[in-house]
């Protein structure tokens, strides 16, 4: 059985994304991808949701 885990950042930037990617992988969890959530305003994302997944048994 697949198991799945959403990570949410509000501070999209790539020392916050490293540090969740890394703890995350650390407990055992395989990216899977990352959706980012854009504003009108801005190039900049507003948020990004870091998506892992592992096999539970």
């Amino acid at each position: 059985m697949m198991e799945y885990k959403v990570v949410e950042l509000c501070v999209v930037t790539d020392e916050e994304m490293e540090k969740a990617i890394n703890a995350k992988v650390k407990e055992g969890w395989n990216l899977d991808g990352i959706q980012f959530a854009m504003r009108d305003s801005s190039k900049r994302p507003a948020m990004a949701f870091i998506l892992f997944t592992r096999n539970s048994e």
